[in-house]
């Protein structure tokens, strides 16, 4: 009878520890979660930035080829000439 008894005392002890360690592991994997979470949201937030700072780059290529530096003069009066037409096409929208 002892040797049933010390095997089911070997059990209870397996089995808490076994608890233990499935509790240690959820509130790890919540931590996990949250950390997810919070990694999600800083990428999102970088992605915007990104996508703005592209946009301001874009803007500032824009403005320096209006003001026609050395570098940009072939797309200078690349955008010039498509101001041009959209500025004709316009006006002769206007006239009929």
């Amino acid at each position: 009878m002892s040797v049933i008894v010390e095997i089911i005392d070997t059990l209870e002890n397996k089995i808490e520890k076994l608890f233990g360690k499935i509790n240690s592991l959820e509130k790890k994997s919540q931590e996990l979660k949250i950390e997810i979470t919070k990694s999600a949201a800083i990428i999102q937030k970088q992605t915007q930035e990104i996508e703005d700072l592209k946009k301001q780059y874009e803007t500032l290529k824009i403005a320096n080829a209006l003001l026609g530096s050395e570098e940009n003069k072939r797309d200078t009066k690349l955008k010039i000439n498509s101001l041009i037409r959209e500025i004709d096409y316009c006006i002769a929208q206007l006239s009929d």
